[in-house]
C-alpha cells in the first residue's frame, strides 16, 4: 500500500513537460557565482580559513501547490563540508540508563562504520535536560544538522517545538535497524530535501558549498532539478523559473520556462468546420435571434432618417389672474374660536339672568 501511494499522487512524467537544462550554462553561471564569492571574500576579512558559503537552488512554480510536500534527493557529491556537526536522537533502550543508551548506539555506529554523528542524544534526555527554552536554544546553534530514529520521530515536534521548524532543522528520520546502516545515513547526511510549501509558489533546496568544483556543482544541479520534476505532486506545467544563488548574493536564472502552455492553439480547418456545423436546436433560435436583432436595427435606422415635431409653446397676451386662496385655520385655531364664542353665549345669558333677577326681587319689597 505504501508503494502505490506516492505513484498516484506523483502521476507520471508524462503529464508534465521536461526540464532540459542546457549544461555548459549552468556551468558558467556556477563559475561566475564562484568568481563573485571569492572576490568579496577576499575584500573582506574571514574567520577561519576553511569557512565556505552554502550554494542553493531556488525553484519558482506556476502555481502554489495544494499540498505540502517534502522531497528527499540523492546527490552524485556530498554538499556538506566536513566541519559540520550532525546530532543523532535514539530512541530509549530497555533497563538502560541515558549515558548506557549513548553507549550503545555509538558501538553500533562504529560496528558499521558510520563516522559522521557528532553526538547522540537518547529520547528520555531530550525530555529532561533540554526541556527549558534556553537549553533547546543551545542546541539548535551548536549542530547544522539534525537526525532521528524513526520509531521516535513522531513523538519528536512536541518536545523540539517550533523553532527546529521556522529555522528549517528538523530531524530527518532514519533506519537504525537497516543492515545498509552506513550507505543510508551517508545519502541522508550528503544528500539534500526540499520542502514544497502550500502557502506559496517558491521553494529552496541546498547543492552543495564554495569548496566544491563547478562539475561537482552542475551534477548536483542536474540531479536535484531532475528528482524534484519527478517525485512533486503537480501536474501539467509546474516549473517557471529556477535560480542559483549563495547565502549573500544575487540570484542567477539558469532556468525560464516557455510560454506554450499559456499561448491558445491557433484555429485549424477541422475546428472551423466543426464550429459551422451547428445542432438543430441553435438553427432553430439563431433566425429568432436575428430577426429581432434586424427589426431593433430598422426602427433605429428609421428614427435617425424621419424629422421628429418639435412642440412650441403657446404665449397669450395680458397679465394671468391670480388665484384666491381660501384662508384656512387650522383645526387648533377652529376649535380656539369656538370656545370663545360660547364663552360669550353664556356670559351675556348669565347678566340676562341677574338682572331679571334683580327686578323681581324689587317688585316684592314693594
Amino acid at each position: 500500500m505504501r508503494a502505490w501511494l506516492p505513484a498516484t499522487r506523483e502521476g507520471n512524467m508524462a503529464d508534465k513537460p521536461r526540464v532540459e537544462l542546457d549544461r555548459s550554462q549552468v556551468k558558467k553561471s556556477v563559475l561566475a557565482l564562484q568568481a563573485f564569492i571569492k572576490s568579496k571574500s577576499a575584500s573582506g576579512k574571514k574567520l577561519f580559513k576553511d569557512e565556505s558559503q552554502m550554494i542553493s537552488l531556488l525553484f519558482t512554480l506556476w502555481k502554489i501547490p495544494k499540498e505540502a510536500q517534502t522531497i528527499r534527493i540523492p546527490l552524485p557529491h556530498g554538499q556538506r563540508t566536513d566541519s559540520e556537526d550532525v546530532c543523532l536522537f535514539t530512541r530509549d533502550e530497555p533497563q538502560m540508563t541515558g549515558e548506557q543508551t549513548q553507549r550503545f548506539y555509538k558501538k553500533l555506529l562504529q560496528e558499521r562504520g558510520v563516522t559522521n554523528i557528532t553526538e547522540i542524544i537518547p529520547f528520555n534526555v531530550l525530555k529532561t535536560e533540554y526541556k527549558p527554552y534556553e537549553a533547546k536554544q543551545r542546541l539548535l546553534g551548536n549542530f547544522n544538522m539534525f537526525l532521528s530514529d524513526d520509531r521516535i520521530r513522531r513523538r519528536l515536534p512536541s518536545h523540539l517545538g517550533k523553532h527546529f521548524y521556522q529555522r528549517k532543522k528538523e530531524p530527518l528520520a532514519v533506519n537504525l535497524q537497516s543492515k545498509h546502516l552506513a550507505e543510508d545515513i551517508q545519502k541522508v547526511v550528503q544528500g539534500t530535501s526540499v520542502r514544497v510549501n502550500n502557502k506559496g509558489s517558491c521553494c529552496m533546496a541546498r547543492v552543495g558549498h564554495t569548496g566544491m568544483t563547478a562539475d561537482e556543482l552542475t551534477d548536483n544541479i542536474e540531479a536535484a532539478v531532475q528528482t524534484v520534476m519527478e517525485k512533486i505532486w503537480m501536474k501539467g506545467a509546474v516549473m517557471k523559473i529556477i535560480h542559483l544563488k549563495s547565502e549573500k548574493s544575487v540570484a542567477l536564472p539558469i532556468y525560464n520556462s516557455p510560454l506554450k502552455h499559456l499561448i491558445k492553439p491557433e484555429v485549424t480547418e477541422a475546428n472551423n468546420q466543426s464550429a459551422a456545423k451547428e445542432t438543430p436546436k441553435d438553427t432553430k433560435q439563431a433566425p429568432a435571434e436575428n430577426t429581432k436583432w434586424k427589426a431593433k436595427k430598422r426602427k433605429v435606422e428609421q428614427s435617425d432618417d424621419e424629422e421628429i415635431p418639435q412642440l412650441v409653446p403657446i404665449k397669450k397676451k395680458g397679465k394671468k389672474p391670480k388665484l384666491q386662496r381660501k384662508k384656512t385655520k387650522p383645526a387648533d385655531m377652529k376649535h380656539a374660536s369656538m370656545v370663545l364664542k360660547m364663552s360669550k353665549k353664556n356670559g351675556r345669558t348669565t347678566k340676562l339672568k341677574k338682572k331679571q333677577n334683580k327686578t323681581a326681587k324689587g317688585a316684592k319689597t314693594k
